[in-house]
């Protein structure tokens, strides 16, 4: 058993990188489209809420998996001085012409976040919309934490955002959801192993082009779900303090039903001016 589970390790931090490069540039047309639902400017307000507790109002904040840009855009437009980066240049494409319509100054780089350079150091990182679970291997969810730390300022903060165990175990589960637009439609057929704590969710959307033409787009997604044992000892492996763990959205602390988690890792070994 533990002889098939590394094979299944191996294959998947083998495909990890490939996988998420080659699912977002066809699904990047269209991502936008699919996460209409996602209320960003009620996800910006809490995460600037978290940033200006910890005395960051303004300066440089890095968004760490930004996609096409849309959280990236919130928060330069109240103040901040931002950099996104994201490994899909499909996805910086859609972001770079979100920049040229709103004419705000941030900077994208394309870049894996395991391996991600800046040219100095930013006051905060934040990574939300579960980026952090593309992580497939603790080593690089250790590795991200550490550059994370490198790249911050003294005492500054890295917020990011998980789906729990919980959400992948009970609420998506082995499951297939649908939904039918008038312009637009998609299956996803999901799969939870959770010998190996990772949700593969198979994605088929259909787009339409003409009247009577849809094109059919087919993505396959892995993600890990990480206990908070695991973010704490990760957290700690890279050298950072474990600042608070929340339910997603308030100030209160995780609990068996919490579906998201926000987490804030501050940076530790700087010394302040």
């Amino acid at each position: 058993m533990k002889y098939c589970y590394d094979l299944i390790r191996k294959s998947y931090n083998v495909m990890s990188r490939r996988n998420t490069l080659e699912s977002y540039t066809s699904f990047a047309a269209v991502y936008d489209m699919f996460m209409d639902n996602i209320p960003y400017e009620e996800w910006a307000s809490y995460v600037i809420s978290l940033l200006r507790e910890e005395g960051i109002d303004d300066g440089l904040v890095l968004d760490l998996g930004c996609g096409t840009g849309s959280l990236t855009e919130i928060l330069a437009r109240e103040g901040y001085d931002m950099t996104g980066i994201d490994l899909s240049p499909d996805m910086l494409q859609i972001a770079m012409e979100k920049r040229m319509e709103s004419g705000r100054d941030i900077l994208y780089l394309n870049q894996d976040m395991r391996e991600f350079e800046l040219y100095g150091t930013v006051r905060a990182i934040v990574s939300i919309c579960d980026s952090m679970n593309y992580l497939l291997e603790k080593e690089d969810l250790v590795q991200t934490l550490r550059l994370a730390n490198n790249y911050l300022d003294p005492g500054g903060v890295f917020i990011f955002d998980l789906n729990t165990e919980h959400k992948y175990r009970d609420i998506l589960g082995q499951c297939t959801i649908a939904e039918d637009r008038e312009e637009s439609s998609f299956i996803w057929d999901n799969n939870f192993d959770e010998e190996t704590g990772i949700n593969e969710y198979n994605l088929s959307l259909f787009i339409q082009e003409e009247e009577d033409l849809y094109r059919k787009y087919q993505e396959t997604h892995y993600q890990k779900a990480y206990s908070l044992d695991e973010v704490r000892a990760a957290v700690e492996e890279a050298g950072m303090e474990l600042a608070a763990v929340y339910d997603a959205f308030t100030r209160n602390a995780p609990s068996e039903d919490s579906e998201r988690v926000y987490v804030i890792a501050r940076e530790k070994g700087k010394h302040r001016k």
